[in-house]
This record gives structure tokens, sequence and C-alpha cells, in this order.
């Protein structure tokens, strides 16, 4: 069984450890504490110059809700021409109306900057009411992938749904898995649910990554 492992980085050294682990793509952040925000230009340009794995970049002002103002969008705008310039594989984001359901329009207008193929909607899905119909905006969206824990605490707590989104979608959306995800929990959310990509935090540790990867070698 071939599941992706991204990683999600802080730092240069996060970025260093998850790759020298085994992660297959990279979520780079800044202050996963808030749940990811925009990471700086000089981060961005570091990590970009010593990894050799994708890198994708969280395109987020602030934590806090997904619900953004014209000021907030307009710096998401420039984030993304910023991390698509200096290499970047893709971007990270999300932007949510007032109803909490996904603003096409807005959605739309970032993505296209970077190129719908090049996107990840991240977890702003697990604030809406109804995972099934975003999956449906996204697709028409044109997005690459969503990360998702199933609207859950965890993506283990989450499988069922997550399960109906990769039935949902198919081969339409690329379903990724985070939340929770260690090599203690990796099995059960890739057997129950079908996804075929994880997203795990680093924190530094090498050996996190590579726990997660060996499990997923003897499946």
């Amino acid at each position: 069984m071939n599941v992706l492992v991204e990683a999600a980085v802080e730092s240069l050294d996060d970025a260093l450890a998850a790759v020298d682990g085994g992660a297959d793509r990279l979520e780079l952040c800044g202050k996963l504490t808030l749940g990811g925000i925009t990471p700086e230009r000089e981060l961005v340009s570091a990590v970009l110059a010593s990894v050799d794995v994708p890198v994708l970049v969280m395109i987020r002002p602030r934590g806090g809700s997904f619900v953004y103002a014209a000021r907030e969008l307009d710096r998401m705008r420039r984030d993304i021409e910023m991390a698509m310039s200096l290499g970047a594989a893709g971007v990270v984001l999300g932007v949510l109306d007032a109803a909490h359901r996904v603003d096409v329009e807005q959605t739309r207008m970032l993505a296209q900057l970077a190129g719908p193929e090049q996107v990840t909607f991240h977890r702003a899905i697990d604030r809406t009411p109804d995972p099934l119909a975003t999956a449906d905006a996204l697709m028409e969206l044109g997005v690459a992938r969503v990360l998702t824990s199933g609207g859950a605490a965890t993506a283990a707590e989450g499988a069922d749904t997550l399960a109906a989104l990769v039935a949902h979608v198919g081969e339409r959306l690329v379903v990724v898995a985070g939340g929770g995800v260690r090599a203690n929990t990796v099995r059960e959310v890739v057997e129950r649910s079908g996804v075929r990509e994880v997203h795990a935090r680093c924190e530094g540790s090498a050996a996190r990554i590579a726990a997660i990867k060996d499990v997923l070698a003897r499946m």
C-alpha cells in the first residue's frame, strides 16, 4: 500500500527532521500552536533551498475563524504570489463565508493565483456543516486536495466521515487525513477511511515521521 506522508513543519530544523524521517511532502507554516499561519518569506526561502521534497506553504493571515476581511484577503493574495515566486509546489488555504460554507468566490480567486491544481483546502472544511457539500464545491473549483479530520478532534475519531468523503469524491479530489495522526493511529485511519495521504506534525522529530512511515510500509 502506497500512502503519502505529509509533515507539518514550522522551522528549518523541523523541515530537515521531517525529510530525514522520510516525509514525502511538507506543509510549511508559522505558529502551529495557532493551527498554522503564513510563514515568513525568509523561512520559505530557506526551506525551499534546503529540501528536495515538495513544499506547500500555508496561506492564512491569522489564527481563529476562516472568515476574512478584505484587507486579510489582500494579504493572502500577496502571500500566494510570494510563495509561488519562490518555488513552492503549492499552497494551503481555506476561506469560509458567514454561514461557515466555502466562500466560493474568494476561494476561486485565491486558487487561481497559484493554479487550482496546486491548492490544498485545509481543515476549514471541519468547520462546515456538510463536508460532502463542501467537497462538491471544492471539486467544482478544481483544487487538488482537502485536508480534514472528518470533522472530529482526530482523524481516527473522524474515520467514518473520512471514508464517506473518499467514496464521494473518487479520483476527483485527494482526501488527506490529518489530526492526531501518529504511528499508533495511522493504520486505523488508513484502513477505516481508505485515504492514501496522511498529514502529521513533525515537531522536530525525524523518529516520529519515520515511525509512521514504518507502519505504512508494513501494511
